[in-house]
């Protein structure tokens, strides 16, 4: 029988945990509750409302229109149309430059207290940020769920999926092997 004292090979026994992004001590990393995950989409997407708000308003487009009354049904829908474009690209353009030039952080995951991290401890990057925001995020399940019969509960099983997996990821984070921690 041999004696096994050394440490086991790399991979043995799971993934690593997240190394420390840079500037930050090893071993001070905690992975994000669930809530608090919650939290930050839910001020983020406030944001990204209002700022969608703030230039509809003075176009005089929008749903709450006072004058609405007076609009065709097409006049309605194609507000409505234009109303929903402003949000997604807002919200496109918001997320990833967000989580690039602060490292992880949107406003509303400086509020929860977390961030963003990617799993080998290199420093978030526009291209990493936008590939889990609008690639993953947006495409695979916002897309997917309307033009894929077979997934259409894609968005609710990648906003549920930190509940049960181990490491607390979404479905968008394993492409981009990125984890949200507490800051």
């Amino acid at each position: 029988m041999s004696d096994y004292s050394s440490a086991p090979p790399p991979g043995a026994g799971g993934p690593p945990p997240p190394t420390a992004p840079h500037g930050w001590a090893p071993g001070s990393l905690r992975l994000a509750p669930y809530g608090r995950r919650v939290v930050a989409a839910l001020i983020d997407g406030l944001i990204i409302a209002v700022l969608a708000s703030a230039i509809l308003v003075p176009l005089g487009v929008g749903l709450y229109d006072g004058g609405a009354g007076d609009r065709s049904w097409l006049q309605l829908l194609l507000a409505l149309l234009l109303t929903l474009i402003l949000i997604a690209g807002i919200g496109l353009i918001y997320a990833p430059l967000m989580l690039w030039k602060t490292n992880g952080r949107t406003v509303g995951r400086y509020a929860a207290g977390t961030r963003v991290i990617r799993a080998n401890g290199e420093p978030m990057t526009f291209g990493v940020a936008a590939l889990r925001e609008i690639v993953f995020k947006v495409l695979v399940t916002g897309v997917g769920n309307t033009v894929t019969v077979g997934l259409p509960w894609a968005s609710l099983l990648d906003v549920l999926w930190p509940l049960w997996d181990e490491e607390k990821r979404a479905l968008h984070d394993f492409p981009v092997n990125t984890r949200t921690v507490r800051d």
